[in-house]
């Protein structure tokens, strides 16, 4: 019995060939501070935690928000790549998830105005780290906090922001050589590039700035410096929060127009569709599935363009996924806590939509669980 939610998928990419994953369940980027050395270098959790996702059962394993540059990460706990040594722990992850027949994804991020925070885990503040416990002054698209909690960013001048794309480009080159199929630029959640999209946080006069043509600069510039070192068969990804959930804000008008832009002028070919990071006060709808409207809407307003777009946000079961695909909302799904809960979400879902035995996608070790 075929269900769309494990029929293959193709990213495509520059050179026209795509990229083939096995089927369209994707693991969403999740942070886990789980760095004792503070250097960014993925540890064995890393390797344990996303390698159990791709024998699990999953399409496409994405990595955490990593790191272009060490004063870009989000915690001092979090991963990186932009030494030699992140890297080749970067490779070893790769190689593991290719072995179990997914492909391996790496989210390339800057935190901006909201690095340098402590880990999102039980017992830590929601604050800035101090310099006294080895934090750092962190920048954004304007000066000031850029949520009250936080203290207070530098605005980036010209020099800077070229540092930052050169940065971007410098980590995607890496991810290549670490053998990552698919880089996505994370443009969402708040960070910098989404710092610099939206009206709430972007004050700037120049070119960087005031009108969408200007606070979308950056993000352009970023995916085009990545598209010049990323192979052509290699497939360009962002991941986008569609909307601030604020009068204001940043929309998902605006996201349709820049993804457009993005595809034709950079080359990106998928877009992951989450929402919020900027504001404390905004009333977002929370509950199962709350962001596919979102994707929906994309799909919807990028018809024609082959860009593929995947939902992200309280995805919890199979079926809800399954309905999502089949109704058109998205090509692809993102599944996040479920999947921190069940690494083999997955071929769980397979066995609940009714896939034959043998067409469950888990590694062959794990054939006793009948799913």
């Amino acid at each position: 019995m075929t269900r769309r939610l494990f029929e293959p998928i193709t990213l495509p990419t520059a050179d026209g060939a795509g990229l083939r994953i096995r089927n369209r369940a994707f693991v969403a980027p999740m942070c886990q501070y789980a760095i004792d050395a503070e250097d960014g270098v993925p540890t064995d959790w890393h390797l344990v935690h996303l390698g159990a996702h791709a024998s699990g059962g999953f399409g496409l394993v994405m990595t955490e928000a990593t790191g272009v540059e060490a004063r870009g990460r989000i915690s001092p706990r979090d991963v990186g790549l932009y030494t030699d040594a992140q890297q080749a722990a970067h490779a070893r992850i790769a190689a593991f998830v290719h072995s179990q027949g997914a492909l391996a994804g790496v989210q390339l991020a800057h935190a901006g105005g909201k690095a340098s925070t402590y880990p999102s885990l039980p017992g830590h503040p929601a604050a800035t780290v101090p310099a006294s416990e080895r934090g750092w002054p962190t920048v954004s698209a304007a000066d000031g906090p850029v949520l009250p909690a936080l203290d207070a960013a530098t605005a980036l001048d010209e020099d800077s922001i070229a540092e930052v794309v050169a940065a971007f480009a410098d980590s995607a080159r890496r991810a290549d050589e670490a053998g990552y199929d698919v880089v996505q630029i994370h443009a969402a959640h708040g960070y910098l590039v989404h710092q610099f999209l939206s009206p709430l946080t972007n004050t700037r006069t120049d070119g960087y700035g005031g009108t969408e043509e200007g606070r979308t600069r950056l993000v352009l510039e970023i995916a085009a410096a990545v598209r010049k070192v990323w192979p052509a068969h290699k497939p360009l990804g962002i991941r986008v929060s569609g909307t601030d959930w604020t009068d204001g804000g940043w929309d998902i008008e605006a996201t349709a127009r820049l993804v457009r832009r993005l595809a034709d002028e950079a080359g990106v070919t998928w877009v992951d569709v989450s929402s919020g990071g900027l504001t404390n006060g905004a009333t977002i709808p929370t509950g199962p599935g709350y962001q596919v409207p979102l994707a929906a809407h994309l799909s919807t307003a990028l018809a024609g363009t082959g860009v593929v777009v995947s939902a992200v946000g309280l995805i919890e079961d199979a079926l809800q996924a399954e309905t999502i695909l089949i109704t058109g909302q998205a090509d692809a799904v993102s599944i996040g806590r479920a999947a921190l809960r069940n690494p083999h979400w997955a071929a769980q879902a397979a066995a609940d939509l009714g896939v034959p035995a043998a067409d469950i996608p888990a590694a062959p070790q794990y054939w006793r669980a009948r799913w």
